[in-house]
């Protein structure tokens, strides 16, 4: 009877062990699984992210401008041109007659330039027409003074009849005020010499000291607009460059706007990338930066902040600002038309508390993070800072350094704010 009982009891001790074995095992599954990193005061890398596309810092496409058949082809791809340089150009039997004769009035206009600007025949030629000029006003105006006094005396050609013969003679006839008819085309002759004494002295004062500037420009302009036709042939560099486009080979027949090369100044490599309205105000130019590229694995590459607009564009209700960011240490595998994700450092801050970005969450429209206390975790409302990719400086709020932040805390809870599990 006694081995029975023990028996018994020892049965329901084993029940009651697995019982509670399983009651372990239900309340472990159920138990939630926190993951938690002590609060810590460190420094802070205060960072804006964004992305763009590298640019040269300046980069044409060069096209035909008129019609006919590449004579000579200078360039290929990855050559380096300088400003100035003819790349390419047509056949001159091949373009039209204007084009043609431009190589003519180019060189007149450039003589006409030099003449001016070198030599002083134009000038003393005005001098010499001045003087004349007022020596004919001069007498015009004694004349005129004469007669008007009434003392004036002048020779004329009188005809007479003289044995049946016409016979010219001298005559003298003295003008007084009252022969107002031959007074009055004095007076109408003085005032047209004075009128073209002015004109020669307008003349020569433009010289007097040098070509007058409106005279130099317009002989320029004449260099210029044949030099522009003649050039409709040519494909010429406009900036010193590398060559990163090719097109033309020496027999192509071109029209206007046909492609002709691509050149890239790849001194310097830019990128442009989009910052909102919300960050831009913590871009400054200088500021450095750090890219890399999704075509360029496992590299960094160093920048900086070269340039800020400011003025910013909406575009679907989100205002952005343009920053270019400067690339300081580019190498071959860094290539315009590649996407660059940039990092620009707006701000260093040294000894704050931080306060992990995945703990933060957001209730009723403000920012809280749960706090693990007595095995409990407890919301507390923060007021964060700037902030790193990973990192959020506290700048108010219940949490002390040495307190363990959750970084996964519950996704539903009560109605005052406790997760279900602390009913």
């Amino acid at each position: 009877m006694k081995a029975k009982t023990l028996v018994i009891i020892l049965v329901v001790l084993a029940v009651a062990a697995a019982g509670y074995f399983l009651w372990q095992q239900r309340a472990s599954a159920s138990a939630p699984q926190f993951q938690t990193v002590p609060v810590e005061r460190g420094r802070l890398i205060a960072t804006v992210g964004a992305t763009g596309t590298v640019r040269a810092r300046q980069s044409v496409v060069l096209a035909w401008q008129t019609s006919g058949q590449v004579e000579k082809v200078n360039v290929q791809v990855g050559d380096r041109v300088q400003t100035g340089q003819a790349l390419a150009w047509l056949a001159p039997t091949s373009v039209a007659q204007n084009i043609i004769l431009a190589q003519a009035e180019l060189v007149s206009a450039q003589q006409a330039l030099e003449e001016l600007l070198e030599s002083d025949t134009a000038r003393i030629q005005a001098l010499i027409a001045l003087r004349s000029a007022e020596e004919a006003y001069e007498k015009a105006k004694d004349r005129y003074e004469l007669m008007a006094k009434g003392n004036y005396e002048y020779q004329t050609i009188e005809y007479i009849n003289f044995r049946g013969r016409r016979i010219a003679t001298l005559k003298t006839v003295k003008v007084d005020q009252a022969d107002s008819e031959v007074l009055e085309d004095a007076r109408v002759e003085m005032e047209l010499k004075k009128a073209q004494y002015e004109d020669a002295q307008r003349a020569y004062d433009r010289i007097k000291d040098g070509p007058h500037p409106d005279d130099v420009a317009a002989a320029q302009a004449r260099v210029d607009a044949a030099r522009a036709t003649l050039e409709q042939m040519y494909l010429i560099a406009p900036f010193s460059a590398i060559v990163t486009e090719a097109y033309p080979l020496p027999g192509d027949r071109v029209s206007p706007g046909t492609l002709g090369f691509r050149l890239d100044d790849l001194s310097e490599l830019l990128v442009d990338v989009e910052v909102s309205e919300v960050d831009i105000n913590s871009v400054r130019i200088g500021q450095p930066v750090t890219l890399t590229f999704d075509a360029v694995y496992g590299k960094e590459y160093q920048g900086k902040v070269v340039k800020v607009t400011q003025a910013g564009q909406a575009i679907q209700g989100v205002v952005n600002f343009t920053v270019t960011v400067q690339i300081l240490d580019p190498d071959d595998q860094v290539k315009p038309g590649m996407t660059a994700a940039v990092t620009i450092v707006v701000n260093e801050l040294e000894d704050v508390v931080l306060i992990p970005n995945r703990s933060v969450r957001l209730v009723d429209g403000k920012r809280v993070v749960y706090v693990l206390r007595n095995g409990q975790p407890v919301q507390t409302l923060v007021r964060l800072g700037q902030s790193s990719d990973t990192m959020s400086v506290l700048v108010d709020g219940q949490v002390n350094v040495g307190d363990l932040i959750i970084l996964n805390p519950p996704t539903v809870f009560e109605s005052d704010g406790r997760p279900p599990f602390a009913r």
